[in-house]
């Protein structure tokens, strides 16, 4: 193979690549532009932030519902209730004795898990023994912002409830400008063929269609297949009849 070849052959490899390229590209824009995958897209979006708020009201029920378990209801409806021997969650009460309580701040878990070590392990307690004593905090209570509740509190979380809802507002808000794009892009994309067309007609009034006449009866079911049976007669070269003697003889027969 001459140079001349090799090179004609390289410049046909990059232009057959370049179109497979622009096929690929072009299966991928109309798939996404198509609208049910547009919608489904969105669709799923909204679902998954409304989820969300609907997590955090049944939590909030469950919540109520369990209002008169031991330790009762924290948060932001009623005081907090003592401590009582069914959130002994630390073995022999030992974290009641250091008044840890039913909550503590994030800011005291060290101090919290210091006084609980020595409860257990006397003051000369290894560092296991003090990251097993706050191991055993971190597991018996759950931080909520910037407060430990000890897991047996039935607790209504306004923050997470609000969170979401704020969350889904935003979300919505976004998707709704985006779809509001797309829509207008979609009706411009449209005019413009519809401009393209009308110019293509200007230039060539012969394949402009006939406007339909609305005093003019559709066709019914039954001409429709008549004429459809009459192009395949003729496709195969066979004598075909006009569509009116197909219909004819079932138009008398209903008419009798």
């Amino acid at each position: 193979m001459t140079k001349e070849e090799k090179k004609a052959a390289k410049a046909q490899r990059k232009a057959e690549a370049k179109e497979k390229g622009k096929g690929i590209w072009a299966e991928f824009k109309e798939f996404i532009n198509r609208g049910n995958a547009f919608m489904l897209a969105i669709g799923v979006v909204i679902g998954g932030a409304f989820s969300a708020i609907v997590n955090a009201f049944v939590n909030i029920l469950t919540s109520l519902a369990t209002w008169p378990v031991p330790g009762g209801l924290a948060g932001l409806v009623s005081p907090l209730p003592a401590i009582t021997d069914v959130q002994k969650g630390l073995g022999a009460g030992a974290h009641l004795d250091i008044g840890i309580g039913q909550q503590f701040a994030a800011a005291d878990l060290l101090d919290k898990a210091d006084a609980l070590a020595t409860k257990l392990y006397g003051a000369g307690y290894s560092d296991v023994q003090f990251v097993d004593a706050k191991g055993m905090l971190t597991s018996n209570y759950t931080l909520y912002g910037k407060v430990y509740y000890y897991n047996a509190t039935a607790l209504i979380n306004w923050g997470t409830l609000l969170n979401a809802v704020i969350a889904f507002i935003i979300i919505a808000v976004v998707l709704f400008i985006i779809v509001k794009v797309a829509n207008a892009a979609a009706a411009k994309k449209a005019a413009m063929e519809e401009e393209a067309l009308e110019r293509y007609y200007l230039k060539h009034p012969e394949e402009r269609p006939a406007p339909e006449d609305p005093a003019k009866p559709k066709p019914t079911t039954e001409e429709l297949l008549a004429s459809i049976l009459v192009e395949l007669k003729k496709a195969n070269g066979e004598e075909a009849p006009e569509p009116e003697e197909i219909v004819a003889p079932e138009t008398e027969a209903a008419e009798e």
